[in-house]
């Protein structure tokens, strides 16, 4: 339907987001003038398009839920930190969608203030819900869909990070089994171990254990040697 013009007065945030709504929702042009329209009205929503901010979004707020997101999902490499941006932008347009929606019944509200006068206080308002309801309903079915794709989207790229950080992990973890079989047969070799080259990838602690994990005795020889001059010493001293 053709969204009908408010005065300068009666004009509020609310009407803003409903016509960006309604800009946003309607069907796909074919000309190329109407697709550049279309891809204008896109951008405007932040709900499809490369956009991501609207003048009315705050920067800082934004900057701070993308570093929420990191801080959370840990990303390593670029393919990570890039799908992790997607899920943080995939979220901020999903948490657009109930004002808009609240917009478009906002602007329905200010539309039919003016319908049912004679009415039950408690009827009339309902009536008018519903009357905003049909009114509306392509725009509001298109926010829907809007959602259930974006929604989607999301649980896509969070499918790809945990199989990446999964597959990253793995490989963590058998570079570090690698390293502890390096330091089990210097240990048997009684030969020095240099854990520096590994400082960056591993303490020497995840070192040690990882090699304990794979040959719990490994240091059983050098703790009865231990026991052994420990008891030397005590009858020494006795």
């Amino acid at each position: 339907m053709v969204w009908q013009a408010q005065t300068q007065t009666m004009a509020t945030q609310a009407q803003t987001d409903a016509n960006r709504a309604n800009a946003q929702l309607s069907t796909g042009p074919t000309t190329d003038d109407g697709k550049a329209t279309c891809s204008k009205n896109a951008l405007k929503t932040g709900l499809t398009g490369r956009t991501v901010l609207l003048p009315s979004d705050e920067p800082e707020l934004y900057g701070a839920h993308i570093e929420q997101y990191m801080n959370q999902h840990n990303p390593v490499g670029d393919a990570e930190r890039e799908l992790v941006q997607a899920i943080a932008d995939t979220s901020w347009r999903l948490a657009r969608i109930p004002s808009l929606e609240a917009g478009v019944y906002a602007l329905g509200r200010l539309e039919f203030a003016e319908l049912f006068p004679e009415e039950d206080p408690g009827v009339r308002k309902q009536l008018i819900e519903a009357k905003i309801f049909l009114a509306y309903q392509r725009q509001l079915k298109n926010l829907s869909l809007q959602e259930g794709r974006l929604r989607r989207q999301r649980e896509q790229d969070l499918a790809k990070l945990k199989e990446l950080q999964k597959e990253r992990e793995e490989k963590r973890q058998q570079r570090l089994t690698d390293i502890a079989n390096q330091y089990r047969a210097a240990v048997h070799a009684e030969e020095e171990f240099d854990f520096d080259q590994f400082g960056s990838e591993f303490t020497v602690a995840e070192i040690e254990l990882r090699a304990l994990d794979i040959e719990p005795l490994l240091f059983a020889e050098w703790a009865a040697e231990q026991e052994a001059l420990k008891q030397q010493r005590r009858r020494k001293a006795a």
